[in-house]
C-alpha cells in the first residue's frame, strides 16, 4: 500500500465515503506523499549544497519503473521536472484527478467500494464507503502506537506523520481522546521534524514536506487576508 493511499483513506470517512471535514488541500499531501515514496524507492532525490547546481532542486535518479501506476506515472511528470524546486512538481501531480485515481485503485482492490448517484436529481456525485477496512485500522493503530504510546516510528509511519503535521490534520483524521490532544500533537511535530530517516533521505523528505507546507497554507493567509 502506497503511503497517498493510507493518506486518502485516513482522510475519507468511511460510512459517508466523502473527504472529512477540516482536511484541507488534500491533493497536495497525496502528491507530496508521493514524492517521498518516490525519495524512499531511491528513485529521486533533492539537491544539496554539495551537488552540481542550485540546492534544494529535485534530482531523477533512476527511472526503472516501481510497479506501482501511481508511483509510476508521478515518476513520468517528475522526470519532466527534473532541476525545479519541489513546490513546483506539487500542482503537476495532482493532475490527471490524482485523488479519483487513488480512490479507483482502492476500489479496483475491493477496500473502497465506488458508489455513484446524483444530487437533486440532477448534478452527479460519488462516494466511495469502506467495503473492508482492516489496513486502515491497522495504519491508525501504528499512528496510536506512535504517537500516543511513544513507539519510534518506522520510515512510512513518521513520513504519513510528517504529512499530516504538514496539512495540520494530525487531530482531524486520528481519534484520540481529549487528554491526549497536546501530546500527540506535541508529538507528532517532534516527528515531523526530527532524524527518523537517513541521511541520505533527510534532505528530500524535509524539502518535500515544507513545499507541502506552503502549498496548503499560502492559499489560506492570502484568503484570510484579502
Amino acid at each position: 500500500m502506497l503511503i497517498a493511499e493510507d493518506l486518502i483513506l485516513l482522510a475519507f470517512d468511511d460510512e459517508t465515503g466523502k473527504a472529512s471535514s477540516g482536511v484541507s488541500n488534500l491533493d497536495y499531501a497525496l502528491a507530496g506523499a508521493l514524492l517521498i515514496e518516490l525519495a524512499m524507492a531511491g528513485r529521486i532525490d533533492v539537491s544539496g549544497e554539495e551537488d552540481e547546481g542550485k540546492a534544494g532542486r529535485l534530482l531523477v535518479l533512476d527511472t526503472t519503473p516501481t510497479g506501482e501506476p501511481a508511483l509510476d506515472e508521478a515518476l513520468d511528470q517528475v522526470a519532466k521536472l527534473d532541476g525545479k524546486k519541489p513546490k513546483d512538481a506539487l500542482s503537476p501531480l495532482t493532475r490527471d484527478a490524482l485523488r479519483t485515481r487513488l480512490l479507483a485503485g482502492l476500489a479496483d482492490r475491493g477496500i473502497l467500494d465506488k458508489e455513484e448517484g446524483r444530487f437533486l436529481g440532477i448534478f452527479p456525485t460519488t462516494r466511495w464507503p469502506a467495503t473492508d477496512s482492516d489496513h486502515e485500522v491497522g495504519v491508525r493503530q501504528a499512528l496510536h502506537r506512535v504517537l500516543v504510546d511513544g513507539e519510534r516510528p518506522a520510515e512510512r509511519s513518521a513520513a504519513l506523520i510528517a504529512l499530516l503535521t504538514a496539512t495540520d490534520s494530525v487531530h482531524k483524521v486520528l481519534d484520540v481522546a481529549a487528554d491526549d490532544r497536546d501530546v500527540v500533537q506535541r508529538r507528532a511535530k517532534e516527528i515531523a521534524e526530527g532524524n527518523w530517516v537517513s541521511d541520505a533521505m533527510r534532505k528530500a523528505v524535509e524539502e518535500i514536506t515544507a513545499a507541502v507546507m506552503v502549498a496548503v497554507f499560502v492559499p489560506t493567509i492570502m484568503a484570510s487576508g484579502s
